[in-house]
């Protein structure tokens, strides 16, 4: 099975949003089936086969989600970071002020959902092929 170590490796290739599909493509290569990422702190948990997990830790300091969810400032802060205009923090800031908990990645069906604090999907994107 995938490390966390082997995540990282993948992950040091991303400099921005644009960066994203090549590298859903490296950790699916590594049996990664799906992640979820919690905006509170940017720890995340990555699944596999025969239901196997494994958790990264907490990437920086507890940052509030805003309560009430706003999918238009998601779809706004989702644009820019994809065109490489924002970094990863920035991004991270912007979700929490647009109310969005996690997003999850489904490698398998190639689609990104950002859900806020009470579950509901805010945006599903389909994962372009780099």
């Amino acid at each position: 099975m995938f490390t966390i170590e082997e995540i990282k490796s993948a992950h040091s290739k991303v400099k921005s949003g644009s960066d994203f599909p090549q590298y859903i493509q490296d950790i699916a290569k590594l049996g990664v089936h799906s992640y979820s990422t919690f905006v509170t702190d940017g720890h995340s948990i990555y699944c596999g086969g025969d239901n196997y997990m494994t958790q990264t830790p907490a990437k920086y300091p507890l940052m509030a989600i805003e309560k009430n969810s706003n999918k238009e400032s998601l779809a706004d802060a989702l644009k820019i970071h994809q065109a490489g205009e924002t970094d990863y923090m920035t991004f991270c800031r912007q979700s929490a002020k647009a109310g969005v908990e996690k997003w999850v990645v489904d490698i398998e069906r190639m689609t990104c959902t950002y859900y806020n604090l009470v579950g509901d999907p805010l945006i599903v994107e389909q994962i372009p092929q780099p």
